[in-house]
């Protein structure tokens, strides 16, 4: 493996930047692309089938583009529905990004857990299958937001957000019967942290968990024993509608300095 391959993250929009962050503090050299179809955004709002079509579509022109060491799909949603799609399309290690249940459920007291996510996301079997397997002695409530998604990419971008605004698109999943109980709440949407102390600010007796950090420690575990450069390169980002350009100070917080259309 050359020390110069990339690991390429993937998402509709910026919330795999949730993923990144946590990525790059454990390798701090490694070379990072950062791809969004946000000439699709947002996937929450998307069919299964378009997904399932489009995502290994794409994955496919960006490895042949960019050649990384390994992808990650930075997407509940896109992982949810076709990351065995793309892992029978690709030839290099496909890491994806589930929602955290199973922390979920090992950290409630109450037994009442909630999945926040986009509408496509919390519909899904594998949602159903992750809560049978790691969550069967819980209540699991869920609730889809595409608002919260929207909030995320205008908080990032520096636009005016309104706290108020954020807390009154997650609160449908407290009002549900047996929301007074819930005391963990899995951030099914790589969106969704970046809105997180606002929802913590909000509901303090509640712990908030996502999969960043576990999927970084995974992409380490994957790349353990490979080179990387001597000092951190400079990132960059794939964009496949118009780039964003309100967007860019944030990604420089990320180290990614150079945005371009794919």
């Amino acid at each position: 493996m050359q020390s110069d391959a990339p690991l390429l993250f993937f998402d509709s929009g910026i919330g795999g930047l949730s993923i990144l962050g946590p990525t790059r503090e454990l390798l701090p050299n490694a070379p990072i692309v950062y791809a969004a179809d946000n000439a699709a955004f947002p996937y929450g709002t998307r069919s299964e089938a378009e997904i399932a079509a489009r995502v290994p579509a794409l994955l496919g022109r960006l490895v042949e583009r960019v050649h990384p060491r390994l992808v990650t799909i930075a997407c509940n949603t896109a992982s949810t529905i076709a990351l065995d799609h793309v892992r029978a399309a690709l030839d290099v290690p496909v890491v994806g990004t589930v929602p955290a249940i199973k922390p979920a459920a090992e950290h409630s007291q109450s037994r009442v857990i909630g999945v926040l996510g986009t509408q496509a996301t919390v519909r899904q079997p594998y949602v159903d299958d992750l809560a049978a397997k790691f969550a069967s002695d819980c209540t699991v409530l869920r609730h889809g937001s595409a608002a919260l998604v929207e909030l995320a990419e205008q908080r990032l971008a520096s636009a005016s957000v309104d706290k108020a605004d954020v807390i009154a698109a997650a609160q449908p999943l407290f009002d549900q019967p047996e929301g007074d109980r819930l005391d963990t709440v899995v951030l099914a949407c790589t969106h969704f942290p970046l809105l997180a102390d606002w929802l913590r600010e909000a509901h303090p007796g509640v712990a908030f968990i996502d999969g960043g950090q576990g999927i970084a420690r995974r992409i380490a575990y994957l790349t353990n024993g490979q080179s990387w450069p001597d000092a951190r390169p400079q990132g960059r980002a794939l964009f496949t509608g118009a780039v964003p350009q309100a967007l860019a100070p944030a990604m420089e917080g990320f180290g990614i300095t150079d945005l371009s259309t794919l």
